[in-house]
């Protein structure tokens, strides 16, 4: 390392300051999603995310849907926003579903420091299971067609998420090209692993070995597939390898 990539006590104190910002802005966070979560009542869930650490990026959270806890990982369109960086948006009232069959509506609101830069986010769930059980009766009554079947988000931690997101693009991949992973070539791989890549997969530690397991390959192979995505331009028109809407 050159003395001008060395690390000077400005930048030490300027990452030093922005952290604390940061943490100031995640404290301040706090009782303002108490104050959500009470608000709504028993079926809404309000959730504090540092992406400074995405296995375990759950800060606070009030009320109980999701099933989550201080310590928890993000799910799947955390890990998106994760990969998006500075360039992500907020998602607004979407839905998904919970593995044990709630549905979920959801909106996750960036956190953003004085630079601008992501580095967390707020998000509110609203269980809506009643509601849509209700309406689903009223439309059935009425003639109106079932709506549109809700993906399945996973919460728990880490580990599960990326199982869950890999299985996902994986599956979803394969059935595009009728073709295990056996059976693609080296640039359907090197496209598979984009995807994931895409999805934030990459940014959680140790996503790696997990994906390499889920394939039935080696570490150094994955991180060949990955190096090579990562190197490579993306195609202007490729398969869809996301799930649809997910939390």
């Amino acid at each position: 390392m050159s003395a001008a990539d060395s690390p000077t006590a400005a930048d030490a104190a300027l990452d030093g300051d922005r952290n604390a910002e940061r943490d100031a802005i995640l404290a301040a966070l706090v009782p303002v999603a108490d104050g959500i979560a009470a608000t709504f009542g028993s079926l809404c869930e309000v959730v504090v995310h540092d992406y400074r650490r995405p296995e375990e990026s759950v800060v606070s959270i009030a009320g109980s849907v999701t099933g989550r806890s201080v310590g928890g990982a993000m799910s799947e369109i955390g890990m998106g926003m994760l990969a998006r960086g500075d360039d992500a948006g907020d998602e607004l009232n979407y839905l998904t579903r919970t593995q044990d069959g709630k549905l979920v509506k959801s909106s996750t609101m960036l956190l953003r420091d004085s630079g601008d830069a992501v580095f967390g986010a707020l998000c509110v769930n609203l269980d809506i299971t009643a509601v849509q059980q209700v309406g689903a009766l009223i439309g059935e009554l009425a003639g109106v067609a079932t709506p549109a079947e809700v993906p399945t988000t996973t919460f728990g931690d880490s580990a599960e998420v990326v199982d869950a997101v890999v299985r996902s693009v994986v599956d979803a991949y394969q059935l595009r090209r009728s073709r295990p992973w056996g059976e693609l070539d080296r640039a359907e791989r090197v496209e598979l692993f984009r995807g994931l890549d895409e999805r934030g997969v990459f940014a959680v530690r140790r996503a790696v070995p997990q994906v390499a397991a889920r394939l039935g390959i080696s570490r150094a192979s994955a991180y060949n597939y990955l190096a090579k995505a990562r190197a490579q331009e993306p195609p202007t028109a490729g398969p869809d390898t996301a799930q649809g809407a997910s939390a």
